[in-house]
């Protein structure tokens, strides 16, 4: 889909969702996850509600959907996010991190109105940051190719440069030389 295709599918309050959802992905073990607390704001319940509605229909739920945090992730999640929610939370217990098929899977659990909504700015914005990823691999190897092509053209230059530097020092180091032999006068 081209960049423009896809921002025509997005009006600008989809936008404005796609971003603060955006902003509550998180890269936990190279995955990209949603914690319980941030995903039980957005649907607007508790964080304990949520995680029963996940816990009543667990079988959906494989390792590869939803894990919960170490206590080492946990204290270092904390050290980077800051939320109101989080002042009430028994820091003890580490969060729930759902993958994206996590949060499809709690898609099907979750029926309200609010909540398919949600989902769909959720869903929205996982395909939104891989596209900015695809979009960034693609420019990091375009500026790779033009850098190896630029250096094999300048290479020529870099390297009569690197003469005209040596010859410089060559010459400085040759003039504070103190000079040895005999005077004749």
């Amino acid at each position: 889909m081209e960049n423009g295709t896809f921002m025509y599918l997005y009006s600008k309050t989809n936008f404005m969702q796609i971003q603060s959802v955006q902003d509550k992905i998180y890269e936990i073990r190279n995955q990209k996850v949603m914690l319980d607390f941030d995903l039980a704001a957005l649907y607007e319940v508790e964080t304990k509600n949520l995680n029963l509605a996940v816990k009543r229909n667990i079988k959906r739920f494989p390792l590869d959907f939803m894990f919960r945090l170490t206590t080492t992730e946990w204290q270092m999640m904390r050290l980077q996010i800051e939320t109101e929610s989080q002042s009430k939370r028994n820091t003890n217990v580490t969060p729930y991190a759902f993958t994206e098929q996590g949060l499809a899977m709690l898609s099907g659990i979750l029926n309200s109105d609010k909540a398919i909504n949600v989902n769909i700015a959720i869903m929205r914005a996982f395909v939104y940051v891989r596209q900015i990823a695809l979009t960034h691999k693609e420019l990091t190897e375009k500026i790779k190719k033009l850098e190896s092509k630029t250096n094999k053209k300048f290479k020529d230059v870099y390297d009569a440069l690197d003469y005209l530097l040596q010859k410089d020092k060559l010459e400085t180091e040759q003039k504070t030389r103190t000079k040895i032999g005999f005077k004749t006068s």
